[in-house]
């Protein structure tokens, strides 16, 4: 069995698409998910499996959400060792900024093109950078994610790619849950 991070894009958000997680938790167990565990309300899931086709987990957990809550959420999966590779290649590595909530993670559900990367890249805000690696946009917001204006909706339109953000807090516990 391996270990999986699954990411759930805008759900419990606004008082919209609305997932208890203790719910799902029984739900992914009861489609042969093993030791699932949640963390907070945002939609981070870690979870064993014999599958080992991430897409495919994806696709599972997409269709298990829309079965029993009626509404379709975009699901990015990733192994502990690609959170981990994520974080070791974080261009960003003020620790004030890290501890800050100014630093982002925008995960990836397929390689972006190299046309899209260069489009995002054209892209300029004030108070805000950002980076593309292959499973993940770095995103710098010097206001915080708040005021900004680099999006996880502008990345994925400028990208074509489904993709969901987490803070460093957020990724530093999945890499932790995964691990355990």
């Amino acid at each position: 069995m391996k270990t999986y991070i699954a990411l759930l894009r805008g759900i419990n958000v606004g008082g919209k698409n609305k997932i208890k997680m203790a719910n799902l938790r029984l739900l992914l167990e009861e489609n042969g998910f093993k030791n699932v565990q949640t963390y907070i309300q945002s939609g981070n899931i870690v979870f064993n499996t014999s599958e080992e086709n991430k897409r495919e987990l994806e696709n599972i957990i997409a269709e298990i959400i829309k079965k029993n809550y009626d509404f379709e959420v975009p699901v990015v999966v990733k192994t502990g060792e690609e959170i981990q590779s994520i974080l070791t290649n974080n261009p960003y590595k003020n620790q004030e900024d890290l501890n800050s909530n100014k630093i982002y993670f925008v995960l990836l559900k397929k390689q972006p093109s190299e046309e899209n990367k260069e489009i995002l890249n054209a892209i300029s805000f004030t108070n805000e950078s950002l980076e593309i690696n292959p499973n993940c946009v770095y995103l710098r917001c010097a206001l915080g994610a708040g005021k900004a204006k680099c999006t996880n909706n502008l990345i994925e339109k400028k990208l074509k790619v489904a993709a969901t953000t987490r803070n460093y807090k957020t990724m530093l516990k999945l890499q932790e849950m995964a691990l355990i």
